[in-house]
């Protein structure tokens, strides 16, 4: 992208820990204040699912998953910009591009984020209803539950950067999220089970690890998934080519 001279070895890009590293110091006052308005995005979902597990109302869980999960799209939409940008070295203010990424895409991000929404809120009162349960689920009931939950994990790691980088239809999103998974099974499934886990250790370790909300919140797992996928992401669909032609 013409953002490095090669005689100036401080200058030459990194890989691998090296890269992680300068991208967490390049980045992070930027994916802070992403990350809280984030979490506010995700409000009415949580509330909404909340409200309908306690009540034990499916009936109240579709409305409320659908509805915050509209509410949660562009929010969403707005992390995965943040996050790409700073994967391309972007140099511009974050708050510049957090309100462009809303112009381009939140029509856009209404209908996805209803439908993840939805399927988190079916996930969650799955969950509950495995924790009410007089008898505990047998194993390939709670290995079935895990790995659609890590499927659904993936494409929703492949799917939201295309929405954010390309003009497509969800169709056409949805099939190049399910081409990339098989291209890089293994590296896509990685990067679901390390989502899952850190979802996992805010769920067990509740309540206190709501207090690391607002440090690690949502961008830290979204930055990780992405910094070990954008490598492939590039080769696949031409990120850096494409957007150093248009001057982004």
């Amino acid at each position: 992208m013409g953002l490095f001279t090669p005689d100036e070895l401080e200058n030459l890009p990194l890989s691998g820990f090296g890269r992680y590293k300068q991208q967490l110091s390049d980045n992070f006052s930027r994916w802070f204040p992403v990350n809280l308005l984030t979490l506010a995005g995700a409000g009415p979902l949580a509330a909404g699912i909340f409200y309908a597990i306690a009540s034990s109302s499916v009936l109240l869980l579709f409305p409320c998953s659908v509805l915050g999960g509209a509410i949660f799209g562009p929010f969403l939409a707005g992390l995965y910009d943040a996050i790409l940008r700073g994967l391309r070295d972007d140099p511009r203010p974050w708050w510049d591009n957090y309100k462009r990424a809303w112009t381009q895409n939140w029509k856009s991000s209404l209908l996805p984020g209803a439908a993840f929404g939805l399927c988190i809120g079916l996930y969650a009162f799955m969950g509950m209803l495995f924790w009410w349960a007089s008898t505990p689920p047998g194993f390939g009931t709670v290995a079935a539950y895990l790995l659609g939950l890590v499927l659904l994990l993936c494409i929703n790691s492949l799917f939201w950067p295309q929405l954010v980088l390309f003009q497509q239809s969800d169709r056409i999103r949805m099939k190049n999220a399910l081409l990339f998974c098989v291209m890089y099974f293994w590296r896509v499934l990685s990067v679901g089970a390390l989502q899952l886990a850190y979802i996992a250790a805010f769920v067990l370790f509740a309540p206190w690890t709501l207090l690391l909300l607002p440090i690690l919140g949502m961008w830290y797992i979204t930055f990780l998934a992405q910094f070990f996928l954008y490598g492939k992401l590039d080769e696949a669909f031409k990120i850096t080519e494409q957007f150093a032609g248009r001057g982004e």
